[in-house]
C-alpha cells in the first residue's frame, strides 16, 4: 500500500457527492451487508460523508481532512486506507484535481447493491458467509426477504389513467416541455444503477484460456462480458488457473452452447472447496493492519524504511519486487495457505517470505515456510518489529529444521544467508563480508526500486 503522505495531506480540501439518492434501505444494506467485511473505521467514513450532504442535495460544502481526521478520531494513514477498501468495494469513487502543492478532491458515493444484487454477486455473498458463519448469514438474508403475496386467485381491477383522468379542454402550455429540461449543469435526484466489486478483465490470462478451448465444445463467442466478468471474479476469488477454468467452463455449457453462469459458479465453488477440504475463502486485506504498525510517520532511517515498506505492501507484490516477475501459482499457493491457516498478519508473512527466500537460495520451500509459521503463529507474533526480532533470536533452531528437511546424503559446507537486519554482533554465524554486501545490497535496490515506481506513478498522475 503506498504512503499516505505522498497521496494526501491534512490540508487537501474534499467536497462528497452522491452519484443519485441514497435512501434507508441503503443504510440497512450497508449496516448489514457491508460492514462485516469493511470493519467499523470504513463504515464510519462512509456514512459520516454521507451525512455531509445535506438533506435533499447532491453535494456537500468544501472541508479539508484535518476536519475528518477530528471528527472520527483516526489518523490520515486510517483515513486512507478506509477510502481505499471503500472504493475497492464499489462504494466509493474518487476524482482529484492538483493546484500547486494542494490537491482538491472529490469523493463520490456510490450506491451499494440492492440485496438481489449482494446475494447473487458470487463474490460478496461468499465473503459474508465465511465472515459471519452460516446461521447468521441465513438471519441477515431473511432480513432482506420476504413471503411473496399470492394474486393468483384473486381478480385484478386496477383502474388506468383514461378510466381517472381527463386531459381537459385548455390548451397544452408551449412552455412546458422547454420548462421541463435542466439547464447546463444541472442532474435530477434519482436511484442509480448499482454496480459491485471491480476487477480488472486483463488481470486474468484469456489468451490461454481461448487456445486451451481450442478443438473443444467451447466456442469463443460463449465467452460474453459477462462470463468474462464472472471468470474474472471466481478466479480472484478461488485462485483458478486458466487451464482449470477451461475443465470448469465444459461442465457449464448448455443445449444451446452457452455458458450457464450459475453452474459455473457452483463447479467453481464445489472445486475450491474439495481442494480446500470443505472450507471457503474469506476476505483478507493484503497489508499490515493499522493498528499492528509501528512506523507511523514518514520514516527517518533505513531500517524504519524497510518495516515500513514491509508493513504496506502485499505479500504478493512483495515477491514481485524480490523476483522482478509475477509468482507462480505455486508460490501463490504456499502464501495464501499460510494467511488462512495460520492467520499471521501480511506483515509478518512478508518478513517470513524475506528470511525463507534468502535461507533456501530465494526459493518457497512449502514445508519450510509452513513450520516456521506454525512456529509464530503458536508465538502469537503480529508485528513486523517481533517477526524480525524472534528471527533474529532463533535463526539456528530454523537452521536445524531446514536441514533436517533438506537430509543430504553428503555434508555440503555452505554460506548461511541470513537478512540484512540480523545483529552484526552474533559472529558466530554472521555473514562473510562480500555475502553480507550482497545482501545489502539486494535490500537496497528493492527500496530504491520501490522508490522509483512510486515516483514514476506520481509522475503519470501529474
Amino acid at each position: 500500500m503506498k504512503r499516505h503522505w505522498n497521496e494526501i495531506q491534512p490540508v487537501d480540501e474534499y467536497i462528497v457527492c452522491l452519484n443519485g439518492m441514497l435512501h434507508e434501505t441503503d443504510r440497512r444494506i450497508l449496516t448489514f451487508l457491508y460492514q462485516p467485511l469493511l470493519g467499523t473505521n470504513c463504515f464510519s467514513l462512509y456514512m459520516t460523508l454521507w451525512a455531509e450532504v445535506e438533506e435533499n442535495r447532491l453535494r456537500s460544502q468544501t472541508a479539508n481532512h484535518y476536519y475528518l481526521m477530528n471528527f472520527l478520531d483516526q489518523n490520515l494513514q486510517e483515513i486512507y486506507e478506509s477510502r481505499l477498501k471503500l472504493e475497492a468495494l464499489g462504494l466509493l469513487k474518487t476524482f482529484v484535481r492538483k493546484t500547486g502543492d494542494l490537491r482538491e478532491f472529490v469523493y463520490e458515493l456510490q450506491p451499494p447493491l440492492t440485496p438481489e444484487q449482494f446475494f447473487n454477486d458470487g463474490m460478496l455473498n461468499v465473503f459474508l458467509y465465511r465472515k459471519i458463519g452460516r446461521s447468521h448469514f441465513l438471519r441477515v438474508k431473511e432480513f432482506f426477504s420476504d413471503d411473496i403475496t399470492c394474486t393468483d386467485d384473486h381478480l385484478e381491477i386496477t383502474k388506468d389513467f383514461q378510466e381517472v383522468f381527463s386531459a381537459g379542454l385548455p390548451p397544452l402550455d408551449r412552455d412546458v416541455m422547454e420548462d421541463s429540461l435542466l439547464s447546463e449543469g444541472k442532474l435530477f435526484m434519482a436511484k442509480p444503477d448499482r454496480k459491485g466489486v471491480s476487477l480488472k478483465v486483463d488481470q486474468f490470462d484469456f489468451s490461454l484460456l481461448e487456445s486451451s478451448l481450442q478443438g473443444v465444445v467451447v466456442a469463443k463467442s460463449a465467452l460474453t462480458p459477462l462470463v468474462k466478468e464472472t471468470i474474472v471474479k471466481l478466479a480472484h476469488l478461488y485462485g483458478i488457473e486458466p487451464l482449470e477454468m477451461k475443465n470448469l467452463l465444459l461442465t457449464a455449457v448448455d443445449e444451446k452452447d452457452e455458458i450457464d453462469i450459475e453452474v459455473l459458479r457452483k463447479s467453481a465453488r464445489d472445486w475450491y472447496q474439495l481442494e480446500r477440504n470443505e472450507q471457503l475463502p474469506e476476505l483478507i486485506y493484503l497489508s499490515q493492519p493499522e493498528a499492528l504498525r509501528t512506523v507511523q510517520s514518514e520514516p527517518s532511517t533505513k531500517e524504519e524504511e524497510l518495516i515500513y515498506y514491509l508493513e504496506t505492501v502485499s505479500p504478493r507484490q512483495l515477491l514481485i519486487d524480490i523476483s522482478g516477475s509475477l509468482p507462480s501459482s505455486a508460490d501463490m499457493q504456499v502464501i495464501e495457505g499460510v494467511l488462512f491457516q495460520y492467520k499471521l498478519p501480511a506483515g509478518v508473512v512478508n518478513v517470513l517470505i524475506q528470511y525463507v527466500m534468502l535461507k533456501t537460495d530465494m526459493k518457497l520451500t512449502k514445508s519450510y515456510i509452513e513450520k516456521i509459521a506454525s512456529h509464530w503463529a503458536r508465538k502469537k507474533v503480529k508485528t513486523v518489529k517481533d517477526a524480525m526480532e524472534l528471527a533474529k533470536n532463533e535463526h539456528r533452531q530454523y537452521a536445524e529444521w531446514a536441514k533436517n528437511k533438506q537430509q543430504p546424503k553428503q555434508r555440503v559446507t555452505r554460506t548461511e544467508k541470513l537478512p540484512y537486519w540480523f545483529n552484526e554482533e552474533e559472529k558466530a554465524t554472521s555473514l562473510p563480508p562480500d555475502d553480507e554486501e550482497k545482501l545489502k545490497a539486494m535490500r537496497e535496490a528493492l527500496v530504491e526500486e520501490i522508490k522509483n515506481q512510486t515516483a514514476e506513478k506520481e509522475g503519470d498522475k501529474s
